[in-house]
């Protein structure tokens, strides 16, 4: 039995291929739409069955945040609330409003600089389906491509799911109940223990039946320390911890090992970016954006009534980190409706940390210090 992502590309199927784009309908090659300041525009309205098989945009704008004011929603089968709602730049992999080149095989940021976004993560629908942009800007959007490429099929097979991904964002602080020093790698004292997933990062907390299969995971840490202590959690149908996935740190989760610092980009999990590690910036351990994934395309985490994956933000969730993240699965409907999503002032990503706040720091630390001159007096 052939398997991999071309299993059943000799298959003939009895369906229609489709597409929806911004070609220009005049037959010139303005192929783009405009979006307004505060706009919602419908990219595809389709009825019936099929399945998205694959997406491509591109955009302009004046706005240097338009990747995180830009939203895109997805809509299955007449459901009301979205199935997919994420910042057009997470949903593609791009963190923090910014643009460079990655890949894998669902999702990828192509030249020119990471402007085209592509996503060939399938789509099924039985009975319609809606797919939105709005602009969540003060600035419009004036050039907006897009490809949405799709089959139409007669119906589509109970088995299904429903594809459905999320944003999520959060500045973590260290939590009480272990102590509010943030004590990585024990250099405060005594590393404390976390029998619970209580005060995790939560990637998703679907509702249903389905499977989980990925998630980007964008890390804004203010320390040069390790950020990356924390462990996975997956806890299925209501479990108690540990549950039924548990895992031994987040280089381990997203398949690396030994706090990487580097990028490393492979079809199912990698490094997509790590701060000033492809240049000769100064470095300062692991400070900065830091952007890994992984994608359970060959074991997805399979739940029957309920799903809670998350992650702690460092060992026993010591670290204040700014965490930022999408979570993709697929699911029976009806599915439960997301959380708010955040307003762009909160959206809005913290600014990046660099030599003078280090220099800073440490001379508020000096001057605190009776007689400090160096860094390591305790």
């Amino acid at each position: 039995m052939s398997i991999g992502p071309m299993a059943h590309l000799a298959q003939i199927v009895d369906a229609q291929s489709k597409r929806i784009s911004s070609f220009d309908r005049s037959g010139g090659n303005a192929d783009f739409i405009p979006i307004g300041a505060g706009e919602t525009k419908d990219l595809a309205v389709i009825e019936g069955a099929g399945i998205i098989k694959h997406i491509w945009v591109t955009l302009s704008s004046q706005d240097a945040l338009a990747r995180r004011n830009l939203i895109l929603r997805a809509y299955w089968d007449g459901q009301e609330h979205p199935s997919v709602e994420s910042p057009i730049g997470e949903f593609f992999g791009q963190g923090w409003g910014m643009k460079y080149n990655w890949v894998s095989l669902p999702l990828a940021a192509a030249p020119k600089e990471g402007n085209a976004l592509v996503c060939y993560f399938p789509m099924p629908f039985g009975a319609g389906a809606r797919i939105t942009i709005e602009n969540d800007s003060e600035e419009p959007c004036p050039h907006f491509y897009y490809y949405i490429d799709y089959e139409s099929h007669a119906s589509i097979p109970d088995d299904q799911g429903r594809f459905h991904a999320q944003y999520r964002q959060e500045l973590t602080q260290p939590e009480s109940d272990f102590g509010d020093r943030e004590n990585e790698w024990a250099v405060l004292g005594e590393f404390s223990n976390n029998p619970t997933d209580k005060f995790n990062y939560v990637f998703c907390e679907p509702q249903g039946k389905g499977h989980f299969v990925g998630v980007n995971y964008f890390v804004n840490c203010p320390s040069p320390i390790w950020y990356g202590e924390g462990d996975d959690m997956f806890l299925v149908d209501g479990e108690d911890w540990p549950g039924s996935a548990h895992g031994t740190g987040t280089e381990d989760y997203f398949n690396q090992s030994w706090c990487p610092d580097e990028k490393y980009l492979h079809p199912y999990f990698g490094t997509a970016r790590a701060p000033g590690r492809e240049n000769d910036s100064p470095r300062f351990g692991w400070l900065g954006r830091t952007h890994v994934y992984r994608f359970h395309l060959e074991d997805p985490i399979r739940f029957t009534k309920s799903l809670r994956a998350s992650i702690e933000h460092g060992h026993a969730n010591c670290l204040t980190l700014d965490l930022a993240s999408v979570a993709y699965w697929y699911q029976t409907l009806p599915s439960a409706p997301f959380a708010a999503l955040p307003d762009r002032e909160k959206r809005a990503p913290l600014p990046e940390i660099g030599v003078v706040d280090v220099h800073r720091w440490r001379d508020c630390w000096r001057s605190h210090r009776e007689g400090a001159r160096w860094g390591n007096i305790s």
